[in-house]
């Protein structure tokens, strides 16, 4: 369901945005990765390219062909460099980057968006949501941190709340929803990756290690890149707005625990 297609993967450098890139290459794709850093493993086309700025988000565009059918925003930081970057890399610059690349994704094609369990407070926070996910084009961050009073700790589960939140409003914007284009999300628990130890400095080590006895065990990216793909595929043609856990069943337990049964 791959075979031909041209697929852009952010975040390739590593981890999940690595194995999407190796995956969708196996199943017949052609790979644009792009990344701040170069990947170890060459065979794909690859920009180096930073999603932390409006500047920076154009010049990726720039060098991109006129015509792709998905875009897999894989690339994300754990928030352990603060709230400012983690927002402008996380959905900001994601956002940009998505509304970019809009007009060059064919009809039908797919937006994929790695989000998180750890955005599940996004119906808690949902007036805060709202407000920063309302923002339009690429603001200036920080500014936006300083008027909300944001904390650094925050900076990951909230930037992970506003890309579920969008990912629902997006699908039903004209920018995708005229030409068909489908934008999901896919929200991983915790997943062995080189990050995992940066999550635990800002999550902590009783959180990350809770998730994971709930499941039995961390995910790979190998766990999730498949879903991406799919999700890239015309396969998934009927699947849009959607946010789908591959998690273990995490979401499962932390609903069964929140609703009582």
């Amino acid at each position: 369901m791959l075979f031909g297609k041209t697929i852009l993967v952010t975040g390739v450098a590593s981890g999940i945005g690595a194995r999407t890139a190796e995956l969708a290459g196996q199943m017949g794709a052609e790979v644009i990765g792009v990344d701040v850093r170069e990947p170890a493993n060459g065979g794909a086309a690859f920009i180096k390219g930073d999603l932390s700025t409006a500047a920076g988000v154009a010049e990726i565009v720039a060098q991109l062909p006129t015509r792709l059918d998905a875009l897999a925003n894989v690339a994300g930081l754990s928030g352990s460099t603060g709230v400012v970057s983690t927002l402008a890399v996380n959905f900001y610059g994601l956002r940009a980057l998505s509304e970019a690349v809009a007009p060059r994704l064919r009809e039908g094609g797919a937006v994929v968006n790695v989000a998180s369990i750890a955005g599940y407070g996004w119906r808690a926070n949902l007036e805060r949501a709202k407000s920063l996910a309302g923002i339009e084009g690429f603001p200036d961050v920080a500014a936006v941190v300083a008027e909300h009073d944001l904390k650094d700790e925050e900076g990951y589960p909230l930037s992970k709340e506003l890309l579920l939140l969008w990912t629902m409003r997006a699908a039903h914007q004209s920018l995708f929803k005229n030409r068909g284009i489908r934008v999901n999300a896919v929200s991983p628990g915790p997943v062995e990756t080189p990050i995992l130890k940066q999550f635990r400095a800002v999550l902590g080590d009783a959180r990350v290690d809770s998730d994971i006895t709930r499941v039995g065990r961390a995910g790979t990216s190998a766990d999730i890149a498949p879903a991406v793909l799919f999700l890239c595929s015309d396969g998934a043609r009927w699947i849009n707005g959607a946010n789908i856990a591959v998690d273990g069943g995490l979401e499962a337990s932390i609903n069964a625990e929140v609703l009582g049964f």
